[in-house]
């Protein structure tokens, strides 16, 4: 049966007049790893709760494989959850944990004893259906949690914050094996997030939203090169933003007057003059000394320079008094501009991304 998911035109709102979800329409293709991302008060743990069936929503449809379960109890929509906060029985063992879902279902002994020791040897936890949450580490928590979700097979895994609790070197760690498990089992898993990296590390596609809108939906490569709105450019990593005003030149071509003193030289002009914004990314700047300029850029002096190992990110203030970022990679022959250098900014108009407001 197929496990797509189809959004369509889903609204959610409290107390008559407060909408945490407003019209929202999205398709989450059958085997994918769709991640909703966005800021905490967005709508995304609403849109998860709504999809899982503990949320109805006010206006609008969810249809699973085709059928419509907007009005179907959580407990009939065959879909496994996994909470940031583990939500596991302290006093249960892990076995039991993770035999919970199957004992409710009414499944014998031994076929229970079976699909939980599957289970466990699927998120390598083999000896320790013993032991008891209190004595496992947050990392081995999440893979009992994980085990009980997957073990009632679900047509689909939704997870909210899964990782949001661990250290990052652990939660980095799970991010690999969490991606690992949906590809072997090939679930359609729906995955909640406010972290940008985690949802651009592990997603298929994303969707971005805000004040209960979907601002855009596509590939992580999509989402982080070519932002469609202000919001997803500024959100998603570090980014630039101009904001000012077209201007043509008679050769067909155009650029962007910021002010007085600065005009940045656009690839591809958009379909109207007027004012627009546009994000370019601090990686797609190189900074010279202000003799080696050439191409496209400005010019000015850095304000500070923030080692970070694979990088070194530069805070820069142009002639014109605005702050420009620029990352530069540590490939071993890195030039450590100090504060106070004077520098030649350089880019490709190609690298400029035109937004909508």
């Amino acid at each position: 049966m197929s496990t797509r998911i189809d959004i369509v035109g889903v609204t959610k709102t409290y107390d008559g007049n407060t909408r945490a979800v407003d019209a929202v329409d999205m398709s989450i293709r059958e085997g994918e790893f769709f991640s909703l991302l966005g800021p905490s008060g967005c709508g995304k743990t609403t849109t998860l709760r709504m999809i899982a069936g503990f949320e109805t929503p006010t206006e609008g449809v969810i249809e699973v494989g085709g059928v419509d379960v907007t009005h179907v109890p959580a407990h009939k929509r065959d879909m496994g959850m996994v909470f940031q906060n583990y939500a596991l029985f302290p006093h249960r063992t892990v076995g039991e944990n993770v035999a919970f879902g199957l004992r409710m279902r009414g499944m014998e002994r031994t076929t229970i004893a079976r699909k939980v020791a599957d289970a466990l040897a699927q998120v390598e936890l083999v000896g320790y259906e013993d032991r008891r949450p209190g004595q496992l580490s947050g990392g081995q928590q999440q893979r009992v949690a994980l085990a009980r979700a997957i073990v009632i097979e679900p047509r689909v895994l939704l997870c909210d914050e899964p990782l949001g609790a661990l250290d990052k070197k652990l939660r980095q760690a799970m991010q690999f094996e969490l991606k690992q498990l949906q590809r072997k089992l090939g679930l359609t898993m729906v995955f909640v997030t406010h972290d940008q990296e985690e949802a651009l590390a592990m997603s298929d596609r994303i969707a971005v939203m805000n004040a209960g809108k979907v601002e855009q939906i596509g590939a992580p490569s999509d989402i982080y090169d070519r932002p469609s709105t202000r919001f997803v450019a500024d959100f998603i990593g570090d980014t630039n933003l101009f904001r000012g005003e077209v201007i043509r030149d008679g050769g067909g071509g155009s650029v962007l007057q910021v002010d007085k003193g600065l005009s940045i030289e656009l690839a591809a002009p958009p379909e109207a003059t007027g004012a627009v914004s546009i994000a370019l990314r601090p990686e797609k700047i190189s900074l010279a000394t202000p003799s080696a300029r050439t191409g496209h850029g400005l010019d000015g002096v850095v304000e500070s320079a923030n080692f970070q190992g694979g990088s070194v990110l530069y805070r820069i203030e142009t002639a014109g008094g605005r702050r420009v970022l620029a990352q530069q990679p540590n490939n071993g022959s890195l030039e450590l501009f100090q504060a106070g250098a004077a520098v030649a900014l350089r880019w490709k108009p190609s690298d400029i991304v035109i937004l909508r407001d």
